[in-house]
């Protein structure tokens, strides 16, 4: 299988806050399932093995949108939020960062005494996968995080990451089960990093000679150096500029939220009470759980649902997420009794950007559009690690008005 690619994730440091941190667990427990609700566990992890739909993902979540710390804060809260369900949605999470990642092998066995899988199969693949990115492929990064996902089916993924403290950037590595022929041909669904030259890979396919009669994956040079796998370069800059953002796209999603009235769709009155505000972040997330691998090309696009715990591209609107979160909840639950409408409301928001999108002319709003949620951003409760957002500076006789 080919790698799907290369990104940049440079090094972002410090503790994701707590009030983002249980939002992100029930935001992206509520995607997951209801992911499974219309596509099945499978779906889960095929997304989750897609490099750019994970950046997209974690962006959503309020995660800032290209940096490491996206694989570490996803990863957790995925684990928190679907292993309460497990039982029900038959996924499990695996792993994670430093000693929760020596835990692994341990969290598979007693999986497998559940669910009746092969325990000691899963427990090699997870060294497996684990060795050959650290070994096999020597491209100068280590690993420090590895999340086994695997349903009770047996199906599996995996997503790691690497440091480079040389350089201070860090790869991420993504794996799939359903989309692995060899475990040394070309294993990986996608690979995450930044271009580092050229790398002795011995999972390359033009490897083949150099591998035979290797035994242990820890063999030393095979005097044969490989060629990179393909790239697509995630920027080092923080904030969100108008360059990583395809503006056709989320032109469209600012259309549907703010200039076309909710009361002229019929299934946008199921979503009662969403502004268009919250709108705005439900299309998003709408397009998270029904969008093509090719929507996904942009994953900044995607902080414009819930911002960035730095501010970039402005703070996080706590009041916009949980309702985003209570919408998406409600809709799963009634769905679980067979009332699928408002499930279907929020699929129809993803529909109506797109077909916006098809007319749509770009224009510059680009740098308008982020002004305004920050001086908004008070109104929607915004939050940054460094604190609460403040309403705007009132010029001498200006009034300020709330909505």
């Amino acid at each position: 299988m080919p790698r799907s690619g290369y990104a940049d994730l440079p090094l972002h440091y410090g503790r994701v806050p707590t009030w983002l941190a249980e939002r992100m667990t029930k935001l992206g427990g509520a995607i997951v399932e209801a992911l499974v609700m219309e596509f099945g566990k499978s779906e889960v992890l095929k997304r989750l093995s897609d490099p750019m739909w994970f950046q997209a993902f974690g962006s959503v979540l309020g995660m800032d949108w290209h940096s490491s710390g996206i694989t570490t804060s996803v990863m957790g809260a995925l684990k928190r939020a679907i292993n309460p369900m497990s039982k029900d949605l038959g996924i499990y999470v695996c792993g994670g960062r430093g000693k929760h990642s020596l835990q692994t092998p341990h969290e598979l066995l007693k999986i497998a005494s559940q669910t009746g899988l092969n325990g000691d199969a899963l427990v090699r693949t997870s060294k497996l996968a684990a060795k050959i990115d650290n070994t096999a492929v020597q491209d100068g990064f280590q690993l420090y995080l590895h999340n086994f996902i695997l349903t009770d089916k047996g199906e599996w993924a995996v997503v790691q990451q690497g440091l480079n403290d040389a350089t201070g950037t860090a790869r991420r590595y993504h794996w799939h089960s359903a989309q692995l022929s060899s475990f040394l041909d070309e294993p990986h669904v996608g690979v995450c990093g930044e271009n580092q030259g050229m790398i002795l890979n011995l999972t390359d396919t033009n490897a083949v000679g150099t591998r035979a009669g290797i035994v242990d994956l820890t063999a030393e040079d095979p005097g044969k150096m490989m060629g990179e796998i393909r790239k697509i370069i995630l920027p080092s800059h923080h904030e969100v500029t108008i360059s990583d953002v395809n503006l056709k796209r989320l032109g469209a999603v600012l259309t549907v939220a703010h200039e076309m009235q909710t009361k002229n769709f019929e299934s946008l009155l199921l979503l009662e009470g969403a502004g268009p505000r919250t709108i705005q972040s439900l299309t998003l997330v709408s397009e998270i759980i029904y969008g093509t691998p090719s929507r996904f090309t942009d994953p900044a696009r995607y902080s414009f649902a819930h911002g960035g715990k730095d501010g970039h591209p402005f703070p996080v609107p706590l009041k916009v997420y949980d309702e985003t979160i209570g919408v998406l909840k409600r809709s799963i639950e009634k769905a679980k009794i067979g009332q699928t409408e408002k499930q279907k409301a929020i699929q129809q928001l993803s529909i109506m950007a797109q077909n916006v999108e098809k007319s749509f002319i770009p224009n510059p709003f680009f740098d308008k559009v982020i002004a305004k949620e920050r001086e908004d951003s008070y109104k929607y409760g915004g939050m940054t690690v460094m604190g609460r957002a403040q309403p705007p500076k009132l010029k001498k006789g200006q009034q300020l008005k709330l909505f």
